[in-house]
């Protein structure tokens, strides 16, 4: 009896310290306890992966009081998508030549691929050709099988870019026979010029001429009416299928259902992209070992260093520190969160600091079920697709960075009404991350809030460093100016472009140029239009 008496006391006492661990909140209501403890450390000062604070450190559980200010700009009406084409684009019946027949072989996930297919129509108008439907990327790793016709509706596309550009479904037969296409590879970033000096002279001997991995192969500054087709064929023309819509919009109404408005997360935080970017998230020398495995399946890849990286902002922040900026710039943890991801590097582990800070946490897996994805799930394209859906129809949409995904998301968002789009500071916030059990809360928060300015998608916003046009549509961005429509600042489009043009040129490869659903690494250029898929990175980045 003594000792079950005995017993009993000791686990009395345990229960008692388990009870009183989470108190380090105070009135504040600090959720940091309900994260799981970090990995061992290597040395001090490493960055923690599953730390979200301490006793010094409590994060309130209420919001901000900026309240509207916080979900959605003030001047956002006055601004508003032009893309119409002016009185000097002439109509494509006007301008077509005979047996002149575009075709192109698109590189990569859906984003990617989207990028490629905008692209096309601009390259076809630029040399008075006959578009004929894009074929999609179905050899890349997660070898989707989908063809143009299960992701966007066909009909829509052809009909709304008639006025623009001749668009047909196949090549038509000669004597019979269905024509085999001239195939031929151009340089990145070519421009208008380029197509008339590379690939016309193909099309008037040849008359069927394919271009392949044509992926980001026409350049970043166009004349107006250039930068306004691509803007009709994003924001118009490609129209996903209706069983991808229906989906998507069925995503969107359940989220709405269980919170008036919701913030949409594209996490990027995939052990491909991860080990691609070089980057070290504090897991010590298991991390280094699986993600230093992955990587060196890129056989062009130079050697990482992680420290420079991440002062440069060059690393996706890690789910905690995603989820402690926002809550810093006034979301409470009340606020719903959709997230957009593939595979999360660490799994549960590495989610639950995230978890901890917005307990309201959803994913198209968790709003459907298993038979309304059925259709969807072996096809990465289609789910990314409806991950794309929600994010746009968000009220809040937070990139990790800028993926494809991403850059498309922010150029659409701004173009229908410059709806609130967060990118995280990386550059300012390194520093902030790595020191904040140092300061309180409020200090941390108003730091955050002081280096988030311009990264916040305010209308007016110029971008820091690279930018592209499918971002920054600043050609299709007009302002309401007293009963009148002007354009928005057409010589930001022309400083982003000439970043974006100086950067491409280096042959640089970078993590962002990688998406979920869509991670294919974009290769350096080449002026070997005909040459082999040899020398390009693999296509291997799972979903």
């Amino acid at each position: 009896m003594a000792n079950l008496r005995r017993f009993a006391l000791i686990f009395c006492f345990f229960l008692l310290l388990g009870l009183g661990g989470g108190g380090g909140g105070g009135a504040h209501g600090d959720e940091a306890a309900a994260a799981p403890a970090p990995r061992k450390l290597n040395k001090p000062g490493e960055l923690r992966r599953n730390v979200v604070g301490t006793v010094d450190f409590s994060v309130p559980s209420g919001g901000s009081k900026l309240g509207e200010e916080l979900w959605a700009s003030k001047a956002t009406t006055n601004f508003f998508g032009c893309s119409n084409a002016t009185k000097e684009f002439a109509d494509a019946k006007a301008v077509t030549e005979p047996n002149r027949y575009l075709m192109i072989a698109t590189s990569g996930g859906l984003n990617q691929q989207r990028t490629g297919i905008i692209d096309a129509v601009v390259a076809a108008r630029i040399l008075n050709a006959t578009l004929v439907i894009p074929n999609l990327d179905q050899k890349s790793f997660w070898k989707d099988a989908s063809d143009f016709a299960d992701i966007f509706d066909i009909e829509s596309f052809i009909s709304s870019l008639s006025n623009d550009v001749k668009i047909i479904r196949q090549v038509p037969d000669r004597n019979g026979k269905t024509p085999y296409p001239y195939k031929m590879r151009i340089p990145r970033k070519c421009t208008p010029k380029c197509y008339e000096n590379r690939v016309l002279p193909a099309l008037l001997k040849k008359h069927v001429v394919q271009l392949t991995k044509f992926d980001y192969r026409l350049s970043n500054r166009l004349e107006t009416n250039f930068q306004k087709l691509r803007c009709r064929v994003n924001y118009h023309a490609l129209q996903f299928t209706d069983p991808i819509r229906k989906m998507g919009e069925m995503l969107v109404q359940r989220m709405r259902s269980k919170s008036g408005r919701f913030i949409a997360l594209h996490l990027r935080f995939e052990p491909d992209m991860l080990a691609f970017s070089g980057c070290y998230f504090g897991g010590g020398e298991i991390e280094r070992r699986e993600l230093g495995a992955i990587r060196k399946r890129w056989k062009t890849l130079h050697a990482s260093n992680p420290d420079r990286e991440r002062r440069h902002g060059k690393c996706p922040l890690t789910p905690e520190e995603v989820g402690l900026m926002l809550r810093a710039l006034g979301f409470g943890k009340d606020v719903h969160i959709y997230v957009a991801s593939g595979e999360v590097y660490g799994g549960e582990e590495t989610l639950a600091p995230l978890k901890a800070l917005f307990p309201n946490f959803h994913s198209k897996e968790t709003l459907a079920r298993k038979e309304e994805l059925a259709p969807f799930l072996s096809f990465s394209s289609r789910m990314a697709a409806l991950d794309y859906v929600v994010c746009d129809k968000s009220d809040v949409f937070v990139t990790n960075n800028n993926g494809n995904m991403a850059r498309m998301l922010a150029g659409r968002r701004r173009y229908f009404g410059h709806k609130r789009t967060i990118r995280p500071n990386a550059k300012k916030l390194y520093s902030l991350f790595l020191n904040r059990t140092s300061m309180s809360w409020e200090t941390f928060s108003s730091k955050v809030q002081s280096f988030q300015k311009g990264f916040m998608g305010e209308p007016n916003e110029i971008k820091p460093g690279r930018g592209e046009f499918h971002e920054h549509p600043m050609d299709c961005i007009c302002t309401k100016a007293k009963g009148r429509s002007v354009h928005s600042k057409p010589h930001l489009s022309n400083r982003i472009g000439e970043a974006v043009e100086k950067h491409s040129s280096d042959g640089e490869l970078d993590w962002r140029d990688l998406d979920y659903g869509e991670n294919t690494p974009l290769g350096r250029d080449s002026s070997n239009e005909i040459d082999s898929d040899m020398h390009e990175l693999e296509d291997m980045v799972s979903d």
